[in-house]
């Protein structure tokens, strides 16, 4: 089918900012060119202007641009393109309408509750995709053996599509649906996205809705059960809204686009690159399967090529650019994702597994608080870097183009306020001189940084500069691609580095060497792989269909007819395309996961035939728990496996193969010229050699850069290049010198060092996500992961919870103490009481110590905390409302030796498990198998964080190490001092004091004071709690852990730049809790609701005393229930506090916790619960010059008898406004009891609930800023969106 003899075929990849043009053509030669994306002086469309030019220079003949294009000589046309993702992130998509359940108004704009930066008081995220609502009355809910739900009347039952039965409790209302659809109609809103919940097993009631819109005259109906059909109804809504949003866009342009030839394209096979890498017809491209249409060109583009000159070796991916630099991996099949979120929105849908990191040609350079530092801030295409000549900023591209790496002469003059100049080398060498001087300014002349910092460091000259900043760089780009290979099992060294992108030759070598990996592979085409790849893509037809099935033999004959049907469908499917047999090959996927967890993986049996214990398509017990077994290190031989779904992937071989081969050289290459190259032992000769000279047989010694009309490729000293027969460059990476240096501070490696020690915390972080088995920890992610040093100091902490930033340092410390010299290699600890550094009970810390060899005592310690969802007590959940002592709380670990000798000590630990029974009205843990095995995880997470400590160890040796993790320390030190200078200044100027002050009250009237006296030259401050109220008779007492948290988290938030978390951030401060008070109660204290609320408001009367913003919520909303035989845990999200310049976010998570919350379709699924109702609570965000945001309502129905317990604050004191800015609503908490009786539970209680009984959680609303009537008009109100109900 691709092969079309006699005329012209065009792949062609759409890009923001250029477009990628690859031409087959008739006598089998090719053609590559690039253009504007967007020059509409010259042409309407870019794609149709480099075909015009195409045509006109091989035929000869005049196809002027005014005129439909004949089409009479061309075979195929294949696209990628960048219309979607660009319409996603500029949020110019069509105007969109969400019809979504009732009760569930603003379940997209809720989504997760988690918010994507810690660190971010404003809480920027994106905003939905739709600007009205409709709630519709209606409600399904899947059926449950054990449902005890009083009935009046009977219900209908139905049967979905996974072959579970649903109860209908609401019918369609589709009179009032009518009514409400006509109303947004008269409003100009043409689409439409349909979420209805569990209609990804039954749709009757979205495909009547979606029927009814387009008689009304909807042009684009998009219904979550076709776009996506699986279970979790916040992905799936985030789909279908991208899919009404987007695919209009598309429609328009491809309309746009066909105009431009004559007849529409009408016998001209066009075909567009789908996310999932295939190619799919024009009719049938759509807006949530676009958005990486551009990059999967690339993936594609390299996987074919690669994997046919490089020894069959897994590649990894390199494609930098401009802003960013995405990597992938591929070892023989596409590696996929059915979840992933691109421009703030989450899209459940096939798609390449690409991951992007911050860091481009374009990222800016930065010298902050004596490190180095790159990106994420871009400098853009407009004004670009400062050799663009159009006043921009010192960026990656500069540094290169300061160490000679590119050659202005060779670029073409298009740079300037008239396009017309070349690069300039001087603007850029200004810049770099002032940077310079403000450098060696920080060196040699701030004596309290030098004193921080260590030791002073030499000056450094602009070279210098420029290579630290490549390195700091290079060291970023790494972090994705140990994450993409380690973290999933894989070695890194094993890896081809397949380099793409206009920026990605010049740094491929470093990158390659430090990787461990050997060879770096640059197709000829690189400069334009996505749109080659394009060329190269099968055409894809998926089909995908939900399950509920168990993988056991009764279910063997149901999933074979099932994917036997499905199959057909593709194979006939790919055969009106016009593709042979012999062309078409089927691939069956199962979506599997292990009973009673939410792990679930996308399986192909290839490689496993099937046999008597297998379905026929395959043996996908053997290809699960193999896989299985090697991402997360460990099976699950005792449960059942379960199939959530079932998909065929259908492909149609088309991609075209090159026929062209490269000639063999007469002599050996020489240079066009030789020029200096900056590289660690400073300026080499370096030759120039143009790409398009070179033959096949010529290898290239660096250092040497290689040039063709789209990229520059350096190889490095010690790399050798070589040409392949297919004209491809191979480079063999060398180890290069190694560059030695000492224990004295350097500040380029300060930075490298910080990438590193972070590395290992998030890497660690992966492992324990991987391989947890519990909710909390692997979806919820209530889990933190960190490194310490020789005394117990927090070294790196990724950051996951902000309530355990600093509180496991006191932990680590308080071990080292208590073992006096007798840990050994093989031990790890358990600790979780408060007076060993421990924040609450349920958080189980397991910390290991790194020993070197010929060493006694540990060198480094890893630790990583994770939230069990029972460790016993008086109440399901260990976290009791009304827990007098820590016994009552759960299961106690003061220093356990969790693994002695290498050997996980499970009876002994599953003893201490279950002895909270001793004690009255408690009882041992509830669900000891998953703490067994988050256990397991916790300490394989430490392993990893080990094997990686050790790594750095044998690549820098022990004492650079350690004096290194001293710098970082400092580092963090002297940016905390900086702030704390600058607020002294500002506050001097201001009131002629140096203290602040603030007082704030828990629900019971405990006083939480703050006096805060800063010393302005040392930028150093003194944190005193005297006066804070005294220890109480409940469980809201904090540990001085808690505390020191709190404060970290506040003083990060504050430095307001990216700076190392470790104990380096509390060394400018002292801190004074006085001894019996809430927050440094006695040692058997109840203490669990000092975690998670008294934290809280230890932030808010810090953030008070500096004036930073007006409070969020105060409280993380604890919500469990359950029986003796399992339970269920949740924090609820609320408003957050409005600032100095922007509105409070409604509806997330603040401060000191960031979990996820279940998903409603899974909620209700996993759980004897209905969930009734779920949106923000409107106007609880306290009015002002800038709203505080509104908290949420959350509504849960039981069917069956179980216990609630609520552990809530903030319902009697309200969160406060700042600077005139009104409070924020309070909380409250009601149960309304099937007799009808409605009751106020009050803040904390545990109570036993019947069924039909409804629990309903009103979360506080966040503080404003700023008196009301400074308002001007709607400007500083958050958007609205209507409801129409």
């Amino acid at each position: 089918m691709a092969e079309t003899e006699g005329k012209f075929d065009f792949a062609i990849d759409r890009g923001g900012t250029f477009t990628d043009v690859f031409a087959r053509l008739p006598d089998g030669r090719e053609k590559v060119l690039k253009l504007l994306s967007h020059d509409p002086q010259n042409y309407r469309d870019a794609p149709t202007e480099g075909i015009r030019r195409v045509l006109e220079e091989e035929t000869g003949q005049s196809f002027p641009r005014d005129r439909p294009l004949d089409t009479s000589n061309i075979g195929w046309i294949r696209m990628g393109t960048t219309v979607a993702t660009n319409a996603l992130l500029e949020r110019q998509g069509e105007r969109t309408a969400l019809l979504v359940t009732r009760g569930f108004r603003d379940l997209l704009h809720i989504g997760t509750q988690a918010r994507p930066n810690l660190f971010d008081l404003e809480v920027r995220m994106p905003d939905v995709l739709y600007e009205e609502v409709i709630e519709v009355e209606e409600r399904v809910i899947l059926r449950q053996d054990s449902c005890q739900l009083p009935r009046t009347e009977p219900k209908r039952m139905v049967t979905g599509s996974t072959g579970e039965c649903l109860e209908v409790l609401r019918e369609l209302d589709l009179q009032q649906v009518e009514l409400d659809l006509t109303r947004v109609r008269s409003k100009g809103i043409r689409s439409l996205a349909v979420l209805l919940l569990h209609s990804y097993t039954w749709a009757a009631h979205e495909k009547a809705v979606g029927s009814l819109a387009k008689r009304l005259g909807f042009t684009q109906v998009s219904l979550s059960s076709e776009v996506m059909p699986m279970v979790r109804a916040v992905p799936r809504g985030y789909t279908v809204c991208a899919d009404a949003y987007l695919t209009p866009k598309i429609h328009l342009y491809l309309t746009e686009f066909t105009a431009g030839f004559k007849g529409g394209l009408k016998g001209v096979d066009v075909l567009f690159m789908q996310s999932d890498g295939g190619l799919t017809p024009m009719d049938q491209f759509c807006g949530s399967r676009a958005v990486l249409s551009g990059p999967a060109g690339g993936v594609v583009g390299y996987a074919v090529t690669c994997s046919g000159s490089t020894e069959k070796k897994p590649a990894i991916g390199f494609d930098m650019g401009g802003t960013s630099t995405d990597v992938s991996r591929y070892a023989g099949q596409y590696e996929h994702v059915f979840e992933a979120s691109i421009a703030g929105v989450t899209l459940q849908a096939p798609q390449l597994d690409i991951n992007t990191v911050a860091a481009g040609g374009g990222s800016r350079l930065f010298f902050r608080s004596g490190m180095f530092v790159v990106g994420p801030e871009s400098a853009g295409a407009h004004p670009g870097p400062a050799c663009y000549r159009k006043g921009g900023p010192l960026t990656v591209t500069d540094a290169n183009l300061a160490l000679g790496r590119l050659l202005p002469s060779f670029f073409p003059k298009i740079f300037g306020p008239g396009e017309n100049e070349p690069l300039s080398t001087e603007e850029t060498m200004k810049h770099f001189r002032k940077l310079m001087q403000e450098i060696n300014h920080f060196l040699s002349t701030n004596e309290s940084a030098g004193e921080a910092l260590g030791v002073k460091q030499s000056k450094m000259n602009v070279e210098e500069i420029a290579m630290g900043f490549i390195n700091v760089a290079n060291e970023a780009m790494c972090r994705p691609i140990r994450a993409l290979t380690q973290a999933k099992g894989h070695d890194t060294s094993e890896h081809v580095l397949a380099c793409f992108g206009g920026a990605g030759g010049q740094h491929a070598c470093a990158i390659a060497r430090a990787l461990g990996m050997k060879t770096v592979f640059i197709h000829k085409y690189s400069g334009v792989l996505s749109a080659y790849g394009l060329a190269l893509a099968d055409v894809v037809e998926e089909l995908q269909e939900p399950c509920a099935l168990q993988y056991e033999a009764s279910s063997f004959y149901e999933l074979d007819r099932r994917i036997e049907h499905l199959s057909q469908r593709c194979d006939q499917i790919l055969h009106k395309r016009g593709f042979s047999s012999f062309q078409i090959s089927i691939e069956v996927f199962l979506h599997l996961r292990y009973e009673g967890t939410d792990c679930a993986l996308m399986i192909t049996a290839a490689g496993y035939p099937s046999n008597p214990s297998s379905c026929r398509s395959g043996d996908f017990r053997t290809a699960f728990t193999k896989r299985y077994l090697k991402e997360f290190g460990f099976t699950i031989t005792d449960r059942p496996i379960m199939v959530d779904d079932i998909r065929v992937r259908g492909s149609g071989k088309s991609g075209i193969r090159s026929k062209l081969q490269q000639r063999v050289g007469q002599k050996p290459p020489n240079p066009v010229k030789v020029t200096q190259c900056y590289f660690e032992d400073g300026y080499l000769d370096t030759g120039v050699y143009l790409w398009e000279d070179l033959s096949c047989d010529h290898s290239i010694q660096g250092p040497a850069i290689i040039i063709d009309k789209n990229s520059t490729i350096l190889v490095e000293p010690t790399c050798v290049a070589h040409l392949t027969k297919d004209g491809d460059v191979c480079i063999d990476v060398g180890m290069g010198t190694q560059c030695v240096f000492g224990t004295q501070l350097n500040t380029i490696q300060l930075s490298i060092f910080s990438h590193r020690f972070m590395s290992i915390a998030e890497q660690m972080g992966r492992v324990l996500q991987r391989t947890s088995i519990s909710t909390n920890i692997k979806e919820r992610l209530d889990f933190s992961c960190a490194v310490f040093g020789p005394d117990g100091g927090l070294v790196s902490n990724a950051p996951h919870i902000p309530v355990h930033l600093g509180a496991m340092q006191e932990t680590v410390q308080f071990q080292i103490k208590a073992a006096g010299g007798s840990m050994k290699e093989g031990d790890v600890i358990l600790s979780n009481h408060p007076c060993a550094g421990g924040s609450h009970l349920p958080d189980l810390t397991v910390i290991t110590p790194v020993f070197q060899d010929g060493l006694s005592v540990p060198v480094f310690f890893v630790a990583s905390r994770g939230h069990h969802a029972d460790i016993g007590g008086i109440t399901p959940g260990s976290m009791p409302p009304h827990s007098t002592s820590l016994q009552q709380e759960g299961a106690v670990f003061t220093s356990f030796k969790l693994v002695t000798g290498g050997v996980f000590q499970e009876k002994a630990v599953t003893e201490a498990l279950m002895a909270p029974a001793q004690y009255t009205g408690c009882s041992g843990t509830r669900n000891l198998r998953d703490n067994l095995s988050d256990l397991r995880a916790q300490v394989a997470a430490n392993r990893r964080g080990c094997q990686l400590v050790g790594e750095l160890i044998g690549t820098y040796g022990l004492d650079v190490v350690q004096a290194y993790m001293g710098h970082i320390q400092s580092n963090a030190e002297l940016a905390v001092r900086d702030m704390l200078k600058d607020f002294a200044r500002r506050r001097w100027e201001e009131t002629g004091s140096l203290e602040v002050e603030a007082e704030d009250q828990m629900d019971d009237g405990t006083p939480i004071k703050l006096k805060v006296q800063i010393n302005k030259d040392q930028g150093s401050a003194v944190f005193d709690f005297s006066g804070t109220g005294t220890e109480v008779w409940g469980n809201c007492n904090a540990p001085r852990a808690i505390t020191l948290s709190a404060l970290i988290y506040c003083l990060r938030c504050m430095v307001g730049q990216d700076i190392p978390l470790n104990q380096g951030c509390l060394a400018p401060v002292k801190v004074i809790i006085p001894p019996g008070s809430i927050l440094q109660p006695s040692q058997n204290a109840a203490v669990v609701g000092g975690n998670v609320l008294t934290s809280q408001r230890v932030v808010d009367v810090i953030f008070k005393a500096f004036q930073v913003c007006a409070a969020s919520q105060g409280c993380m909303n604890n919500v469990s229930f359950g029986s003796e035989k399992s339970g269920y845990y949740e924090t609820v999200a609320g408003g957050a506090g409005a600032g100095p310049s922007w509105n409070g976010r409604g509806g997330v998570h603040s401060h000191m916790t960031n979990t996820r919350i279940t998903d409603p379709e899974i909620l209700e699924s996993r759980y004897p619960v209905i969930l009734e109702h779920f949106s923000l609570r409107t106007k609880s965000g306290g009015a002002g010059l800038y709203r505080g945001g509104d908290g949420v309502v959350r509504k849960l129905r039981f069917r069956s008898p179980v216990v609630l317990s609520v552990l809530t604050e903030r319902r009697s004191t309200k969160p406060y406004g700042l600077h005139g800015g009104e409070d924020g609503a309070p909380g409250l908490n009601l149960l309304h009891r099937t007799d009808g009786r409605i009751l106020n539970l009050g803040a904390k209680n545990t109570i036993s609930l019947d069924p039909g009984d409804m629990f309903s959680l009103y979360t506080p609303g966040g503080g404003g800023y700023g008196p009301v009537e400074e308002q001007d008009g709607e400007h500083h109100l958050p958007p609205k969106r209507r409801c129409l109900r």
